[in-house]
């Protein structure tokens, strides 16, 4: 359903570094959302009439499941830990737009039969039993699924490398539940022997995306090598360095979200600055960076506003 997206370029701290433009994929389903996605979106999935999911109610999944639903012909119930006034307030995001869609937004805070379940357990317990008819994807498209449109990201870069000179391309893709980072970095380990994978932890630390890993994938060899800036910083809480980053970023020409993307360029500057370090470098035998994209820009829309009344 997808075309091959275009690779472009940009100078960042000196260095030429590419750029995968899956934000470019379409506007319902952009970046590693789009790939996760890609086989609900290519595959019909019979005797189901209605989607479930969990997570943030500012999500790019949410609104990107939304799409999918809307465009399968069928519902979506998508469940929260609670929902800010202010996310309920907003004519424009995320959640205002998947609502349009026609999203039943669940606030699990607000259910009498909780009994202090989390999210996830409420969906176990409470939802899914007795109810075949329904679909449920992971938080952020988690599941053996997502294998299907990451592996067809990972051939495109396969096909790109081998037209670049360079004898190794480092491709970073900042990771939540790590899905994407883990299931390219085993088919590029598998078929490719100069593309390695890095990433970071947006969310939870390096234990909680080492752990998330071993789930997904247990031969750890076909890992991904996550980069440590050394710094804890909260998802979703607004930092100085992210919205720097974000502008610096978009005077290069192309914009990035917020959430995910400025934690990712920052590790980028680590790895830049590993590989100057690395002995007998030279423009001739620096490794190639490609960085991946991650879309989801409609969350900038509830984002920036909040880093511009914090910082100006």
């Amino acid at each position: 359903m997808f075309a091959d997206t275009p690779i472009d370029s940009i100078v960042f701290n000196e260095q030429q570094v590419f750029v995968k433009r899956d934000d470019l994929l379409s506007k319902e389903f952009s970046g590693n959302k789009a790939r996760k996605f890609a086989y609900f979106l290519e595959n019909d999935f019979p005797g189901k009439t209605g989607l479930v999911g969990h997570g943030s109610p500012v999500a790019n999944s949410l609104y990107s499941m939304s799409a999918l639903a809307k465009l399968k012909g069928v519902s979506l119930d998508f469940y929260v830990d609670h929902i800010a006034e202010q996310v309920l307030q907003s004519t424009m995001g995320n959640y205002a737009e998947s609502i349009a869609n026609g999203a039943n937004v669940i606030d699990v805070s607000k259910c009498e039969d909780r009994d202090d379940l989390s999210v996830i357990e409420y969906i176990q317990q409470k939802v899914l039993p007795d109810n075949e008819h329904l679909l449920f994807v992971p938080e952020g498209g988690r599941c053996e699924y997502a294998r299907f449109g990451v592996h067809k990201l990972a051939q495109e870069i396969i096909d790109w490398s081998q037209q670049q000179s360079s004898p190794v391309v480092q491709v970073f893709l900042p990771s939540g539940t790590g899905t994407t980072a883990v299931f390219l970095s085993e088919y590029l380990t598998l078929h490719s022997d100069n593309i390695k994978v890095f990433t970071c932890a947006c969310v939870g630390g390096n234990d909680y995306l080492q752990l998330q890993f071993d789930e997904l994938l247990a031969d750890r060899s076909l890992h991904p090598t996550i980069v440590d800036l050394g710094k804890k910083y909260h998802f979703g809480k607004l930092y100085k360095p992210f919205y720097d980053m974000y502008n610096r970023l978009l005077a290069s020409g192309i914009e990035f979200e917020l959430l995910y993307d400025p934690l990712g360029w920052m590790c980028v500057e680590k790895l830049i600055q590993q590989n100057a370090m690395m002995p007998n470098n030279s423009s001739s035998s620096a490794a190639t960076i490609l960085y991946i994209h991650q879309g989801g820009l409609l969350g900038n829309e509830n984002m920036l506003p909040r880093y511009q009344r914090k910082y100006g």
